[in-house]
Parts: structure tokens; sequence; C-alpha cells
């Protein structure tokens, strides 16, 4: 089916259900589904062109549920934009998906007119929340469609060829790469969702915490696709999401890793009632087993991990609730490590650098096969072949499978860096550190970190005659890439080793960090 079919099933059936909750706000899914028309017809009557990327630039707000669902319904393609990042790296990405339409929230008013200077093929700009100058407000522009007629684009068959959104991936040494997710790939997502998530005698409540615009948009369409009140915050706060989950209780969210260990740390962590809880799921990293466990004795039995990649969305493989709590009682505790077994429509093998299957317990390649896996990428051909080499889609991800068909990621392939859930990737922070004129060569690597995960760290050689200022580095960082991407520490060595090809030995540098952890990943 189309992606707005699996909102708009729920809407037909039961218009008066509550949909979204924010603050003082509260719409209906009946509600939610005029709206969304009224967005459509409005850019319908400026003369939207089919698949034309759309951009919503904005902190979590429950306009942006509108917009997507609007953007949707006009068969346009969402093109995510983290406010996280920094502009330089927003605007290369809008050039190259050639973004049409930006939706912004006037917290990045300023932002939204550099882009508009820019980004030349961005003609439509939206401010959420109040008119803006020259741009309208969104009920502004929901009134230009007044009287203007959808037309009627879907086949029989719910699209499967459409394109749902082009989702970046996260950069190397340049722009980030732009996966291609269809109806195709996006729908199984939501059936898996709705096969594991789903809980029967209950009214679910998803809590959204994490950037709706990143993991949590779609948590929070996938639970809305069985009917869940979705509750928005604007952004996580731990005490904050303890006293969301007792007031509205809250059957279903996202966090990643490193936002539960906040949750866990926290000295009121043991003052609510959490029983409502039903799936709490940990994404976008692996989690360290010792909190995980801790984790099922304060929430319950209700933890839950799943491991994907924007090429194979969020539920490639799935360890249920009911797995994490019997690991957690002592019945195979080992299985507090791994990422589950994979979901019902998604084959995952372990392969070798020849394409060779791997038996139980060896380590190699973690591949994918199945209607989950990603059309491909952007106008990039030779990536996308590069990854799908052999008949499999190849993850990146170095792991292993038990006799029981359970995985565990132990390390990464791709030199990249999961941190507090989102991707970086070590080329792209080295680039921009090695600007620095005082600089020879520097090395960047994920170290463990009780809040990250993994943190960022930078290992830097100064040039003959040269100090390094380590705070004017981070600046700089900061500055160039935005506040993820940065290091969060810095060390200067005489000398980075390097392998017999005379390149960084990134395997020897990690070793000084992650000896005697068992795994290159956190």
């Amino acid at each position: 089916m189309r992606t707005i079919d699996y909102f708009d099933r729920v809407a037909d059936v039961q218009p008066d259900r509550e949909a979204v909750v924010e603050g003082d706000t509260r719409i209906t899914y009946g509600e939610l589904q005029r709206l969304s028309h009224r967005i459509a017809a409005a850019m319908t009557a400026r003369g939207i062109e089919a698949q034309e990327p759309v951009a919503l630039y904005s902190p979590n707000h429950w306009g942006v549920m509108v917009c997507l669902l609007g953007l949707w319904r006009a068969r346009a393609v969402w093109t995510p934009v983290n406010a996280r990042n920094a502009f330089d790296a927003n605007a290369a990405y809008m050039n190259y998906t050639r973004a049409a339409w930006l939706f912004y929230h006037s917290t990045y008013a300023e932002d939204a007119r550099r882009l508009k200077a820019t980004v030349p093929s961005l003609k439509h700009l939206v401010c959420i929340d109040r008119a803006d100058g020259e741009f309208p407000s969104l009920d502004e522009f929901m009134a230009e469609g007044e009287g203007t007629t959808l037309p009627d684009w879907a086949d029989a068959f719910g699209n499967l060829d459409d394109l749902v959104g082009i989702f970046p991936t996260g950069g190397t040494t340049g722009p980030s790469k732009g996966m291609r997710v269809t109806n195709l790939g996006w729908g199984t997502m939501l059936e898996i969702a709705n096969r594991y998530w789903q809980r029967d005698g209950i009214e679910p409540v998803v809590l959204a915490t994490a950037p709706l615009t990143h993991a949590a948009g779609p948590t929070c369409f996938a639970c809305m696709s069985f009917g869940a009140k979705a509750v928005v915050m604007p952004g996580f706060d731990a005490l904050g999401v303890m006293e969301h989950i007792e007031r509205h209780r809250v059957t279903h969210m996202f966090l990643p890793p490193t936002a539960l260990y906040a949750m866990l740390d926290h000295p009121r962590v043991r003052d609510f009632d959490y029983s409502s809880l039903r799936v709490f799921l940990l994404a976008g990293s692996p989690v360290s087993p010792d909190k995980l466990k801790r984790a099922v004795e304060v929430f319950g039995p209700c933890m839950a991990q799943s491991y994907g990649q924007v090429e194979s969305p969020m539920i490639t493989t799935w360890l249920a609730p009911e797995v994490v709590a019997a690991a957690a009682a002592g019945d195979h505790p080992e299985r507090l490590a791994s990422c589950g077994r994979p979901s019902y429509p998604v084959r995952v093998g372990i392969m070798d650098d020849d394409g060779n299957l791997l038996p139980d317990g060896e380590a190699g390649e973690i591949v994918v096969r199945g209607p989950l896996v990603s059309h491909s990428y952007f106008e990039l051909p030779e990536a996308t072949a590069a990854i799908r080499t052999f008949g499999w889609h190849h993850t990146g991800d170095v792991g292993r499978r038990d006799a029981d068909g359970f995985i565990y990621i132990v390390d990464r392939k791709k030199d990249m860096i999961v941190t507090g859930g989102f991707n970086v990737y070590s080329a792209e922070v080295e680039a921009a550190l090695l600007e620095l004129p005082g600089l020879r060569e520097c090395a960047v690597i994920g170290v463990p970190d009780d809040h990250w995960g993994e943190a960022v760290k930078a290992i830097l050689v100064a040039a003959q005659g040269q100090s390094v200022d380590e705070a004017a580095v981070i600046a700089h960082a900061k500055q160039r890439l935005g506040g993820v991407k940065a290091p969060k520490s810095v060390e200067v060595w005489p000398e980075i080793p390097k392998t017999p090809a005379g390149k960084p030995d990134k395997k020897a540098i990690r070793a000084r960090y992650w000896g005697g952890t068992g795994r290159n990943v956190n």
C-alpha cells in the first residue's frame, strides 16, 4: 500500500480517535486527515509535480506530522533535514536532492532564508507555526487550496515503486548519500511493526521525544498505523519522559541507548509508574548488556531492541521484550548483547569477502535480502552496486549468528561511528579537522562512552614546530560539522600507527580504548 493508506485505514474507521497530543493541542484522526487533505490541495494548487522532493526542517512539533501526511497525500517525497547538522551540510543535501519545497519551524527562520538563497531548486517555503514575512504560515498556505480537487493518483497495487523519501545515510567526504525508500520498503517496515508491536487489550499510546525528523517519525507513524495516539515532546528530557509515561499511560516508545542511560542515571528514575509500557524500543546503536538488564529491572518486561539502517530500515532484526526479560532473569543472558533474530520477511546472512555465507559462530559481514531493503542511492548507481554484490544488501556491519538464529554485532566494516543514535563517518570529520594549518595527521574513531554509547575522538599529530589548541580544534569541528559530528575529545600523539600499506591503523588505535570489551561497538 501507499504510505498514506496506512494512516487512512485508521482515520476512515475511527475518525474521532485521538491521534496527536502536544501540550494543550489535541487532534483526532479525522482532523489530521482533513488537515493533510488541505495541505495536499494547496500543494496541488501551486502546481506540485509527482514525486517532487519536500524538505522538513523543524524541532518536534505536531505540525511536522501534519506536513508529512500532506506531502505524502500529494505524492511528494520527504527529504528530512537534521536540525543538528551544520547549515552547510543541510544546504548540500538539499542541493543534492534538488528539494523544491521547505516546510520549516520559525525556530529556523534565519536558516530558511539562507537555504532559499543557496538552494536554487527551492521554490516554495511555508512556516509551520506562524507567518514569516513573505512566507505564509501553514494555515495561510492551506487556504490557497480551497476549491482545489485532489487527483486520484493511486494504482491497484498501492504504487509500490513510488518514493516515500530520500533519506540521508551520513556522509564520508562530502554530502550524505540519499537512500531512495519506496512504498514497498516503507510498507514492509510498517507491516513488521504491526506484527511485532501490537498488543491486545490496550489503548496504544506512543511517546515521541527523539527527533520526529529522525527515527521517531517512522516509529510514530508505524504505531499510528494500528491506531496509536502520539504524544509529542519538544525534545528529550529524562525527567520529562518519565513524567509523560506515567501521565499519558504510554505503551510504546523509541529511544537511542544514550537516552536510556540518561534515564537510568536520573535520581528519580524509580519514582514513576511504568506499568503501562509494552514496547520500549532501543535502536540506532548497540546497547550495553548490563544497562539493558538494569532497564528491565526499572521499566519492566517491555524492553526491546531492533537492528536496521536506512538501507534496510529499523526492524531488520527483532529482539522481543519477552526474550530480553528472560535473558535479564538468567535464561540465555548472552542474548542481552544480541540485536535479535531476523524479522519475518527478511533473510539475514553472515558473509565473507568472497561472497560465501558463513556458518553459525563465524564472524563476517551482515547481509540482508527481502522487501524491507531500500531501493537504491539517489543518483549514485555505482554506490548502489557496491552494496548489492552477490545478490545481497551489504550492511557494512560485522556480526555473527548463534545456533538459535540470534545475531550479534561485533564490529563495523565501514569506518563509521554511531553516537547517540546518529551516524558519523570518520573521514568527513578528519577532512574538516585537517583544514586547520597546525595539523599534520588526524585519525578519528569512536570510543566507549557511558552517555553517547560511542563518542567521537580525534587523534592528532601536530605539524612540525606547531602546537595544538584542543579547544580550538573542537570549536572548528562544531562550526563546520555541527555538534553531533564534532569530536568530544582530542588527543595529540607524536605519530599515528600505520598499516603496512601506509594507512592509519584504526584497529590498533581502537584497541587502546576498546581492549577487553569483547566488541568494537557500544
